[in-house]
């Protein structure tokens, strides 16, 4: 079928489908069977068992397994023992499921990120308007679109109203094309020149429109060019590639050091296979290999607890980008304010009072909602305890505030029936009604207040307008209720029949509130070094009204409008732009040049929008945030972050566990990078000064296995430190070692090795029993980096913190030190582990040993020469 050369009528009868009712939920199914899901196919997911042999590309590990594999054949050779190659071939193999566990729970976060924000379409079936993903579409399925939509599927446009799509992935047609529901085009008309069709991932720029759909899946145009759009693998956020480029430098380093030790020990007559198998242990457990993993894990957590927040996060390097939010520029409207309008002031004519609105306002307020609620179309439903407002939102704040005083607009429009309205206008700026009052016909008349000031006769006029002056700087929208009784009805329904010699009774005032959380959210901004601007649409003494009760907006701000930003040269606005907090009437196209002036100070910018227009600055901000309620799918597709909640509060809250993360990640570099320096160390120290090797192969490698594992991962589930927002964001280009943090990792590593020597050196001197000696050695830094992975929790002391509150390193820790003691007392392990028994006061001095790091670390917190973020 050809759709786009037929009537759409043709096609709706090929397709068999009424469109007022759309498909049966049955034949929907049945379609779905027939034609399968409508989405392109993915890349073939790895199995367990490709994850599994992918740990082993890593050139340390192959280095290792022919290690192995010599000490296998050695072992043959002379008819020794085949323990030690079957030992690390084990912890290969162990260190590779752990890798592969790692994978498959990063790899099911962020497949459930993805359903998350999978794609959406609107549909009617059964006669019903319903929303379904759009993976469950099949031919035949009725779809609404609007400006805003992403294309679902393809489609016959059965009506267009001022229709336009943007079409350039499939045309190359920067230009949006306008369409047509009635034409019918030539057989041989390209793309470009179907205007009564609309295409899979093609988005809607303007209007609105109904269409069959003729093509899912890889039957659509999209389909036929899949390889164009299929999803790039999740790319390396920045973070990561430094890591991987620095272990690169690290691998270098330490193979070159291991040829060292390997030539160090030749030369002192030292058994080939033995210094040679020393050496490559050595160079596999120093290099962090398992770093990005890890940080992948990490991000992925944590990405899930965000998700928890209300915050989908659709970029893995939004999180790092995160904790270095300098400037977040939001909207006004369902952001910060709760996007429905309620009154919350009235003035009464007669008694010249103003109140505000509460559920049981004075006599002569509850008359002027009655009035004001019978002079409104809008109305109010409340369903499972939740407010439904249909109409004018400055109608239904009216009815609401009524409703809430016990006047129920239903029950008001019984007893006071409407004979006649005259409909709102914006000419006359004015709605008047007619309603039987107690047996008399009263007019009864809402509007501006200086449109209906001059059409009133009596009242305390002089005081209504004192009074809407004053509530309109206070931000509020107010609206003014005359009436009349007259005796007879009109012959006509005019405006200088009804809208004359009224009576004054009253003002209601009106505004879209601030949410309670927003002016917390604002004051956490202030303290976390975080600017909040205002970016609004809106008219600017509103706006700076809002901003300034939620502290947005304080003495020495400006708030300008779009009009005064638009002559604003571009070396004036760098110049503004940090006193400038709030910006009033703005177009979408005024918001990138905003982000671009704070870019060029250095800043990182988070912006919010949920228009079609709002997609470029939305991809120009470090930090594009689209609402997951009211924004359109363009603008999401444009976003790093989601939020399900519209809220202003949920990016703080987002931006809290972005520094939480990424203080986490650091924290897990310093454990790994810290414990693994102590290895190399360790090592290096001893072949320089006895020519002896401290730890044997396995036994390196078992330390590699008990400490860059559990408690490293344990270490990315660290909670939040209830300071993180209370310091100032690190700036964009500051390095993760930063502010003495690498010095300290080389110091601690060196802490590590010493300690360790002084036990291996004092066991083998007391009893010259050099298996004593690595018993003492192994223990010493094995214990001692299990224990050290709870000083790098925080900044803050443990005796602050808490020793025990983080329970997923406790779990880490008990399962690490358990293997510990099993391969050190448990007589088969240790034997084959070239270990043996050591005396009471040795195991009480090691113990000691392995948790001096904790005591430093505790004395250095005590002096302040750790501090948070360092």
């Amino acid at each position: 079928m050809h759709p786009h050369k037929l009537h759409y009528d043709e096609v709706l009868n090929q397709l068999q489908v009424d469109p007022e009712m759309g498909l049966g939920p049955e034949e929907s199914l049945d379609r779905l069977d027939k034609y399968g899901s409508n989405k392109l196919p993915e890349a073939r997911k790895k199995s367990i068992w490709l994850l599994f042999i992918e740990q082993f590309k890593n050139i340390m590990i192959i280095i290792l397994i022919l290690a192995a594999g010599i000490s296998f054949a050695i072992a043959w050779y002379e008819k020794e023992g085949f323990l030690e190659p079957i030992l690390i071939i084990v912890i290969v193999v162990l260190n590779a499921v752990i890798g592969v566990v790692q994978e498959g729970k990063a790899e099911k976060s962020l497949e459930a990120l993805k359903e998350l924000s999978a794609p959406q379409a609107r549909v009617i079936r059964g006669g019903k308007e319903m929303v379904t993903a759009a993976a469950q579409l099949v031919p035949g399925d009725i779809v609404i679109l609007e400006a805003g939509d992403y294309v679902p599927a393809d489609g016959r446009l059965i009506t267009a109203h001022s229709l336009k799509a943007e079409e350039s992935a499939l045309t190359g047609e920067s230009v949006p094309a306008e369409k047509d529901a009635i034409a019918v085009s030539a057989p041989d008309a390209s793309l470009g020149d179907r205007v009564n069709m609309v295409y899979s991932g093609t988005s809607i720029t303007y209007g609105s429109a109904r269409a069959v759909v003729t093509a899912t899946g890889m039957d659509t145009e999209m389909g036929r060019i899949a390889g164009l759009l299929r999803e790039a693998g999740e790319v390396d956020t920045p973070l990561q590639l430094k890591l991987a480029q620095m272990g690169k430098y690290i691998g270098l380093g330490v193979l070159l050091i291991s040829a060292v030790i390997f030539i160090i020990g030749a030369l002192n007559g030292m058994v080939l296979i033995d210094i040679f198998m020393i050496a490559v242990a050595l160079a596999v457990s120093a290099i962090p290999e398992g770093l990005p993993a890890i940080v992948t894990v990490v991000l992925a957590i944590g990405v899930q607890r965000m998700v928890r927040k209300k915050a989908i996060i659709r970029k893995l390097p939004a999180v790092e980008t995160l904790g270095s939010a300098s400037v977040i520029c939001t909207d006004k409207t369902g952001t910060l304010t709760l996007n429905q309008m309620t009154l919350v002031k009235a003035f009464v004519s007669e008694t010249s009072i103003l109140e505000d609105i509460t559920k049981d306002n004075s006599p002569a307020v509850k008359k002027l909602l009655q009035f004001a609620t019978l002079c409104s179309d809008g109305s109010v439903a409340i369903e499972d305890g939740v407010e439904k407002h249909f109409g004018d939102p400055t109608e239904t704040s009216i009815v609401m505030a009524a409703h809430k005083n016990g006047l129920p607009q239903d029950e008001l429009n019984r007893l006071y029936p409407r004979l006649a309205v005259l409909p709102f206008d914006s000419d006359r700026k004015l709605m008047s009604t007619i309603n039987e009052i107690e047996g008399r016909k009263i007019v009864i008349v809402k509007g501006a207040f200086d449109v209906l000031a001059d059409r009133c006769s009596s009242g305390d006029l002089e005081t209504g307008r004192r009074q809407t002056e004053e509530l309109s700087c206070q931000a509020l929208r107010v609206l003014a209720v005359g009436y009349k009784t007259i005796e007879n009805m009109p012959a006509e329904l005019t405006s200088a029949a009804l809208e004359n010699d009224l009576t004054l009774m009253g003002l209601v005032g009106m505004m879209d509130p601030p949410r309670p959380e927003a002016r917390e959210a604002v004051s956490i901004c202030r303290q976390a070094g975080i600017k909040p601007v205002m970016i609004t649409g809106d008219h600017l003494v509103t706006a700076s009204a809002i901003a300034e009760d939620l502290g947005i907006l304080q003495p020495g701000d400006e708030a300008i409008t779009g009009n005064e930003l638009a002559i604003t040269s571009e070396e004036d606005l760098a110049g503004r732009v940090g006193n400038i907090s709030v910006y009033a009437r703005v177009t979408p196209q005024d918001k990138i040049r905003i982000v671009r002036a704070w870019q060029k100070q250095g800043a990182v910018v988070s912006m919010t929008g949920d228009g079609v227009n709002d997609a470029p600055a939305l991809k120009a901000a470090d930090i594009g945030c689209a609402m997951g309620i009211t924004g359109t799918d363009v603008a999401k597709g444009a976003a790093d972050m989601i939020l399900t909640d519209d809220n202003f509060a949920t990016i703080v809250d987002a931006i809290k566990e972005g520094r939480g993360i990424y203080d986490n990640i650091r924290h897990t570099i310093g454990f790994l990078l810290g414990t693994n320096i102590g290895e190399v160390m360790v090592v290096f120290a001893a072949m320089l000064l006895w020519q002896v090797t401290p730890l044997l192969a396995v036994q390196l490698l078992l330390i590699n296995l008990v400490t860059d594992s559990l408690p490293a991962v344990a270490l990315g589930l660290e909670p939040l430190d209830k300071n993180v927002m209370q310091r100032h964001p690190q700036p964009k280009n500051e390095g993760i070692f930063a502010h003495g943090f690498g010095l300290r990792i080389i110091l601690q590593g060196i802490m590590f090795a010493f300690l360790t020597l002084i036990g291996f050196t004092l066991v083998w001197e007391s009893t010259g029993d050099i298996s004593a000696a690595r018993t003492m050695a192994f223990i010493i830094l094995a214990g001692s980096q299990v224990f050290h992975a709870f000083n790098m929790r925080s900044a803050h002391s443990l005796f602050k913190i808490g020793f025990f509150s983080n329970k997923y390193l406790n779990a880490a820790a008990f399962i690490s030190l358990l293997l510990i003691l099993l391969v050190s007392f448990v007589p088969p392990a240790a034997s084959s582990l070239g270990m043996t028994h050591l005396s009471t006061e040795m195991y009480g001095l090691a113990l000691f040993l392995a948790l001096v790091p904790v005591i430093v670390l505790e004395i250095t917190k005590a002096m302040g020469l750790v501090k948070a973020h360092q």
